[in-house]
């Protein structure tokens, strides 16, 4: 990987313009309405302002970007579906067919697909072939991979944003498909905060309460096989870490590194978010959370970033869904803050 670029990406990362939330936070107090009294959505909108350096962003382009890879520790039976459905969910996302294409074509966004690690061949105009491998190795019995396979996963994000920054995107959901990758995100989420994995796994995709158990111990067994460094991002990932996984800390990093908010979905995504955060402290200010899992980890690690999620909707599709249903309120902020009147504009009296 070129190693300067990711150190150029981090260091690009810059503190939110404080300038830019204080007027916000000012013209929030000047609208019609009682000071405060829209909650959350104006935390979000000073946020964004601090972010964009504008009181009044938009965000008329905006992409879903869904990074797609599998993982050898399937072979541990911790998953209630086949490997084989990475590949077939992929071609339903370049055919418009999963969840996140519904949404997305709602609220308006661009979903792109990554293959970056799916153990199949495929081809499709549509799809951004960026493989790095066919799958990980079985976290369970060793590395899942190598650093130099986890930069070059990152960098992918990195340079996908990139591009899609040249074509106009200023805003970004993050998206993932990879059968067992909760397992993963588990084991990342548990090597970063000294959690037990009984407190960090969950049902994914829908397991019994015999495959829960024996999912945890997987999760163990691969933490103690590898012994990940909390204190070395690149590490976590190459040992417990998937490539979609990395992949989606390069979109965080690479949106925050040019002011770009970067909307943060459920429990895998998170996962990547918290690596993001331990390379950069900078970067989680840039992360926009949208709803809470169901997956009973994703509370745990949305506690250790910081951030609040906007909706509870007991989710757990991955794929973006969650972060694309924000997308409405993301826009709801945006235009009350360009549309609505002021007390002085609308002849309103203030309080005293």
């Amino acid at each position: 990987m070129n190693g300067n670029l990711l150190n150029e990406t981090i260091e690009r990362i810059k503190p939110l313009d404080e300038k830019a939330m204080q007027e916000a936070a000012n013209h929030l107090d000047r609208l019609t309405k009682p000071k405060g009294s829209l909650g959350k959505l104006e935390n979000l909108a000073v946020q964004l302002a601090g972010i964009t350096g504008k009181v009044k962003p938009s965000f008329p382009k905006r992409a879903v970007i869904v990074m797609a890879g599998d993982h050898g520790v399937v072979e541990e039976g911790v998953t209630a579906y086949p490997p084989e459905v990475t590949p077939q969910m992929v071609l339903n996302f370049l055919a418009g067919g999963a969840t996140v294409n519904v949404l997305s074509r709602q609220a308006g966004a661009d979903v792109l697909c990554v293959d970056i690690g799916v153990n199949a061949d495929l081809s499709h105009p549509q799809l951004i072939s960026r493989k790095v491998r066919k799958g990980t190795a079985n976290m369970a019995k060793g590395p899942a991979m190598t650093r130099t396979e986890v930069e070059q996963a990152i960098l992918v994000g990195i340079e996908t944003v990139k591009d899609c920054a040249s074509k106009g995107y200023t805003l970004f959901v993050t998206g993932e498909m990879g059968i067992g990758n909760t397992t993963p995100s588990a084991a990342i989420v548990s090597a970063f905060t000294g959690l037990s994995p009984i407190e960090t796994v969950g049902r994914g995709t829908g397991i019994d309460d015999a495959i829960l158990k024996h999912k945890v111990e997987v999760v163990q067994q691969a933490l103690d096989v590898n012994k990940p460094d909390f204190n070395d991002p690149i590490d976590v990932l190459a040992k417990v870490g998937g490539l979609e996984i990395a992949g989606l800390v390069g979109v965080i990093l690479g949106a925050a590194s040019r002011r770009c908010p970067v909307v943060i979905d459920g429990f895998i995504s998170s996962a990547a978010a918290l690596v993001a955060k331990h390379m950069s402290k900078e970067a989680v200010h840039y992360m926009i959370g949208s709803h809470f899992s169901q997956e009973q980890g994703h509370k745990l690690v949305i506690g250790e970033l910081g951030i609040s999620p906007m909706l509870h909707m007991d989710m757990r599709v991955g794929e973006g869904t969650g972060g694309v249903l924000s997308l409405h309120l993301v826009d709801a902020i945006c235009r009350i803050m360009s549309e609505m009147a002021t007390f002085e504009s609308a002849g309103v009296s203030d309080r005293e």
